[in-house]
């Protein structure tokens, strides 16, 4: 979505990689004509680029930190000033900092700004402190528990299909074998999870990990539970629920076959829990 900035009358500013809880925060001391300013550092990855947009109704504005970082704090404040010129209030976090090498923080905003500067204390959940840099953690060890409760949502990630090895539908069961770039993946292992294929969800078994029984190579495999999807297309999301078992090798085909049979099962009792 885009606005006119001539109208923007308050700006959240951050990185919001994550649009978590914390950044709801921020959002909801907006004003009715209120937009997000994203500093993008290029390093965003669990909501990367525009992915952010989903997660919120306002405009969302990218700043590449490449082209102002040479900004001094003073610099930065007039820059905004005069994209947004109606700007009455600015909104950031308790450890917000600005200009070339971070220089500048909230007093110097409050000075440099002079109009109405909020400052949204740090948010914790379950006495764990929601960061982006601290959910990245419990999503790399597969702790969606914990992940999914700081984000406010479940963790999702896009990918492309792409031709797997062919031995899925032949000797195991089907899947859909993804390409992912730009998104967190979490450590190896086997998760339930929902995969999302042209706005129908689906409750689905994903694996990530090396395929140490057969080829060895990296692979994201999603199997679709109690159907059989081959279509191809461009944008499949997998939203992780919980981590099943961890990755492992199998003496023979076999034997893998029996646990890919069992993990099914367990993801099937999980989601009639939940659910």
């Amino acid at each position: 979505m885009r606005v006119d900035k001539k109208t923007i009358t308050s700006i959240a500013i951050g990185g919001f990689d994550g649009m978590h809880m914390a950044h709801q925060t921020l959002f909801s001391n907006l004003t009715k004509n209120g937009a997000i300013v994203v500093i993008d550092t290029g390093y965003a990855n669990l909501t990367p680029k525009t992915h952010r947009e989903e997660y919120t109704k306002f405009p969302i504005y990218y700043y590449d930190l490449k082209n102002i970082k040479h900004l001094s704090g003073r610099e930065f404040i007039e820059l905004l000033k005069e994209e947004f010129p109606q700007i009455r209030k600015i909104v950031v976090g308790f450890d917000f900092c600005f200009g070339a090498n971070r220089k500048d923080c909230i007093q110097n905003l409050k000075e440099l700004f002079g109009g109405e500067v909020v400052v949204i204390n740090e948010i914790s959940i379950n006495d764990i402190p929601v960061h982006s840099r601290i959910i990245r953690e419990y999503v790399q060890k597969g702790d969606f528990s914990t992940a999914n409760t700081l984000l406010g949502k479940k963790y999702k990630i896009h990918g492309t299909q792409i031709r797997g090895q062919g031995l899925g539908s032949k000797s195991f069961v089907p899947t859909i074998n993804l390409f992912v770039e730009d998104f967190l993946l979490p450590n190896e292992g086997v998760y339930a999870t929902k995969t999302i294929i042209n706005d129908h969800s689906y409750f689905s078994v994903t694996f990530l990990g090396h395929r140490t029984t057969t080829d060895g190579s990296y692979a994201i495999e999603t199997h679709i539970l109690d159907e059989n999807l081959t279509n191809h297309t461009h944008d499949i999301q997998i939203k992780f629920f919980e981590k099943i078992r961890e990755n492992k090798k199998f003496d023979s085909f076999e034997a893998l076959k029996n646990q890919i049979n069992l993990d099914i099962e367990n993801v099937k009792k999980y989601f009639q829990q939940v659910y």
